[in-house]
């Protein structure tokens, strides 16, 4: 089925869906072998290849969802992030990232690029002139990540994918925090699209998987390095990703509106000190999110007031569950110090702006009036054990 013109849910519905010629059934059958048959075959299938029928299958809704000719599906993000990075990376080039990028990244770029012998450069910031600044003539990758984790900074997309064609600089953006539901930065250019499929495409927290998406050319690079490092997933997983991407959609349009609900209710509380949200008309990055996403995501991150303790606030939650990932139906909260940049140094997350007090609010399904509740009655309980201290 072609995907032309159809709709976003349409897409996550039929497109690359296997069809159960046998029982005639409405879901995708799976295939669970791992040794298929060499002889007399259009296809050698083999799940490190990234070729078996439901890796097929999926790998074109990723590529319809994110408008990208082709796309892969890895084993986690990290596994997508790092295989397609040294897929057009080697000995003697150098890559730009911006400043503000998910800790995994960051760490996977200062702990094995030296040993390969790339160079690499952060950004001071995450406009398009700190990225140009960096360039050099051996400068081969820009990698960014709009809205950021943890602090959902907005890079112009458009301006970063044509400073790179300027360049002949490849451009990579890790695109999970926005979902394609709410961005889809091949539209404006770029070359590379990378996601955590943990996140918002799996988005029931049971899932681990990577995506990356791009022409057919590039995605033919990715596959010879993809082969090499072995990150496939299972069938039986993806057959669960496929399954959870049929209301992706839904369930990404109902945390947008409860994370703007969440952002206005907070950045009015005298409890909290800052809101980090760019669907916020004070957020710095507002009208150029507004310009480059069709929502502004079910992510945001807040400061509590210095007098609330953070780690006392996550114990007396009830309802919002203190939780390492994010994305899924329910409402989770973290501190970016103690787990998704927590291998990054104390003076690096200070120059990225990532204080120890800071909290990620990945926003669920839920009644936000809920949500809200158990904000305040978890900040009453923490702001009376101070008083009884």
């Amino acid at each position: 089925m072609k995907n032309d013109k159809k709709g976003l849910n349409t897409i996550c519905t039929h497109i690359g869906e296997l069809e159960d010629k046998e029982y005639k059934g409405a879901v995708s059958p799976l295939y669970m072998s791992t040794s298929y048959q060499f002889e007399d075959v259009a296809v050698k299938r083999y799940p490190r290849y990234f070729n078996t029928p439901n890796q097929e299958a999926l790998s074109k809704k990723l590529a319809a969802l994110e408008h990208a000719e082709a796309a892969m599906i890895f084993g986690s993000g990290m596994a997508a992030i790092s295989t397609a990075l040294m897929t057009f990376l080697q000995a003697g080039d150098h890559v730009v990232l911006q400043q503000t990028i998910y800790g995994g990244t960051y760490h996977f770029a200062v702990s094995q690029f030296e040993r390969f012998g790339i160079e690499y450069s952060f950004t001071t910031g995450w406009e398009v002139e700190d990225f140009e600044k960096e360039i050099k003539p051996n400068t081969k990758v820009l990698y960014l990540e709009t809205p950021s984790n943890p602090l959902l900074t907005i890079t112009d997309v458009k301006g970063v994918a044509n400073l790179a064609k300027k360049k002949g600089i490849l451009s990579m953006i890790d695109n999970t925090f926005a979902s394609p539901v709410n961005q889809n930065p091949i539209d404006f250019g770029i070359d590379v699209v990378v996601h955590s499929a943990t996140k918002y495409m799996g988005g029931h927290s049971d899932i681990c998987a990577g995506v990356v998406a791009a022409s057919e050319e590039h995605m033919k690079k990715v596959w010879q390095t993809g082969i090499c490092f072995g990150g496939s997933l299972s069938d039986y997983t993806v057959w669960l990703l496929e399954r959870s991407l049929k209301t992706m959609v839904l369930r990404v349009k109902a945390q947008n509106e409860n994370a703007m609900k969440m952002a206005k209710y907070l950045s009015e509380s005298k409890d909290v000190d800052n809101v980090y949200y760019p669907g916020l008309e004070k957020h710095p990055g507002y009208a150029l999110a507004k310009s480059q996403m069709k929502g502004f995501g079910g992510m945001l991150s807040f400061e509590l007031n210095p007098e609330i303790d953070a780690s006392l606030f996550f114990k007396e939650l009830k309802l919002i569950k203190p939780s390492m990932s994010l994305a899924g139906i329910e409402s989770t909260v973290l501190s970016p110090t103690q787990t998704s940049h927590a291998l990054m140094s104390a003076e690096d997350r200070a120059k990225q702006g990532i204080k120890d007090s800071l909290i990620r609010f990945s926003l669920g399904i839920e009644e936000v009036e809920d949500l809200i509740a158990d904000i305040e009655q978890a900040i009453a309980k923490v702001k009376s054990m101070t008083v009884t201290a």
